[in-house]
């Protein structure tokens, strides 16, 4: 496995709060505490952490018995069991988390684990006890963006599957139980992925009875096994039960939250950044079960009346702060953090040294930050996740083929057809092009230097006109390479091959293409490789020759 380095600049859509923080410009220092070298603070984080010992013990508990769990099938590894008993013992936590998408969801999935292990690993070694968990967000609701993944065919063209596994709308995913549904697009997936250790893992951990959330777990300690990656199902009632003081101050501190919020957001965009998620005076940054489904809460005073509404018009329930604080108290499992209040409840149930996430979360942290500080005291460090594209051995064939690289892939299909009929003209057409720009250059030299003797106020309308010229030549040429194209089949094919691989749906490999499908190619001893290239001190996104 070859790694080259793509700085982040250089891929689209990459917002300028993610640049500016691998950077740790000045502009965006007050918006996180620590910069994104690991290294360079894990010791000096850790006299920040405040976290009660009886805290400690009832939440490992309840980690070991997710784990060890005979009847859910989701047993954990003896390195799994003994990171436990180092929690227990008072190691810190190194923290990532995922939607529970479908068969593990994408590749960039993986990469959080075995970043949150290398991170552990790096920590331990510096003296810092530490342990990689992996927080499984199964309290969300949109069961859209986890019912699906997908997998190349044979032909590399992507192909989705989506199991229709239904509970009520809206309803986390946690409460979405597999039926004989899920069988056959196991088997789907098998058809693509072939005999492979890892058809037999999804046969194994996805089967009628269990849910999306269980699912992926049971996959993702299978795979993570060597690591002891601790897997942390976020729905579980004891956990609710352990974070009702979090639950309780995000409704009796609404109106101070949200305005710490909005004033962060204010901020945010005063030096040019964007704000992840838009808050407004009435938000309460908690959901709750309303008719089974996952329902948001918002606060209005009114005529001296301090309410909370449940729900939308139509279906809303408007209940009192001493109402909706008993029903927390007397059932915290009805009850789920939003995005923003979910890392405080993750440092509120662990002793975590940091958080390792992607640019999107990175933005989340930024907003999030205002909430710590109201709530927690400390702002827990965020530091970026390994972040790569795979480019497998027929791939760069291809890109061989052509003379291009990864980054040609980024302007989208149609530019990346007509550049790859450019690269396939005729021999003596293409060769006709190169000579006529050879000597239209040996001679436009020569006329510039013959003008500068007899008028040098006559170079500058040379170089006009040559500019000009050298315009309408490379017009023509890309007419031809459009020609070219219109009848080139095999370049259609080749571009399609190449966007499916490399930058599918116009976005990273990484968040378009199932995990599950490199680790059937190319066996489980591909994450021991991965986890060898990771650098955590190198934030840039890799490009992974195998």
């Amino acid at each position: 496995m070859k790694a080259n380095c793509l700085p982040f600049s250089q891929i689209p859509h990459t917002t300028r709060l993610f640049i500016d923080f691998l950077a740790y410009t000045p502009q965006v220092q007050p918006f996180y505490p620590r910069p994104p070298h690991f290294r360079e603070w894990l010791k000096n984080e850790t006299s920040r952490i405040s976290y009660d010992s009886s805290r400690r013990q009832n939440v490992t508990a309840i980690l070991e018995r997710q784990n060890k769990s005979q009847n859910r099938g989701w047993t954990a590894s003896p390195k799994t069991l003994a990171n436990l008993d180092r929690l227990r013992n008072g190691a810190f936590a190194i923290v990532t988390g995922q939607q529970v998408g479908l068969f593990g969801g994408p590749m960039f999935a993986i990469y959080k684990a075995l970043t949150a292990v290398k991170l552990a690993e790096e920590a331990t070694a510096a003296g810092v006890d530490s342990v990689p968990v992996f927080w499984l967000a199964t309290y969300d609701h949109d069961l859209a963006e986890v019912n699906h993944v997908a997998l190349p065919g044979a032909e590399g063209a992507l192909q989705s599957l989506t199991t229709s596994s239904q509970g009520i709308p809206g309803a986390p995913v946690s409460a979405v139980q597999f039926g004989d549904e899920i069988v056959s697009v196991v088997e789907q997936a098998a058809a693509l992925l072939g005999d492979t250790e890892a058809t037999t893992l999804l046969r194994e951990t996805y089967r009628p009875g269990e849910t999306l959330g269980t699912a992926f777990a049971r996959l993702y300690s299978r795979l993570f096994a060597d690591w002891g990656v601790i897997v942390l199902d976020a729905s579980d009632p004891e956990l609710h039960r352990i974070a009702e003081p979090i639950y309780r101050s995000a409704v009796e501190r609404a109106s101070e939250l949200s305005r710490a919020l909005t004033d962060r957001g204010a901020n945010l965009e005063s030096v040019g950044y964007h704000q992840q998620v838009k808050v407004t005076a009435s938000s309460v940054l908690l959901f709750t079960l309303h008719n089974g489904a996952r329902t948001a809460i918002h606060h209005r005073y009114e005529n001296g009346n301090d309410e909370f509404v449940i729900g939308s018009e139509g279906s809303a329930e408007t209940i009192s702060r001493a109402q909706l604080l008993d029903r927390i108290e007397s059932a915290p499992e009805q009850f789920s953090p939003n995005v923003l209040l979910r890392p405080i409840v993750e440092d509120y149930l662990l002793p975590t040294l940091a958080y390792t996430g992607g640019a999107a979360e990175t933005a989340y942290f930024g907003q999030a930050g205002a909430v710590y500080e109201l709530l927690l005291g400390r702002v827990t460090p965020i530091t970026p996740r390994f972040s790569a594209t795979i480019v497998e051995p027929k791939t760069q064939r291809l890109l061989d083929r052509y003379g291009i690289g990864v980054t040609h892939t980024f302007s989208g299909f149609e530019a990346l057809r007509q550049l790859l009929a450019s690269r396939s003209l005729p021999a003596d057409l293409q060769a006709a092009f190169d000579s006529a720009k050879k000597s239209f250059d040996s001679h436009l030299s020569t006329i510039k230097e013959k003008l500068a003797t007899l008028d040098r106020t006559l170079v500058d309308a040379a170089e006009t006109s040559a500019s000009k010229m050298q315009h309408q030549l490379e017009k023509l040429y890309s007419q031809a390479a459009r020609a070219e194209a219109q009848k080139g089949a095999l370049v259609v094919r080749h571009a399609d091959v190449l966007s499916q691989a490399l930058y599918p749906d116009k976005c990273l490999q990484e968040r378009a293409i199932g995990g599950v499908y490199y680790v059937a190619r190319y066996g489980r001893q591909f994450l021991h490789q991965l986890y060898d290239t990771i650098r955590t001190n190198c934030h840039d996104h890799q490009l992974l020759e195998l």
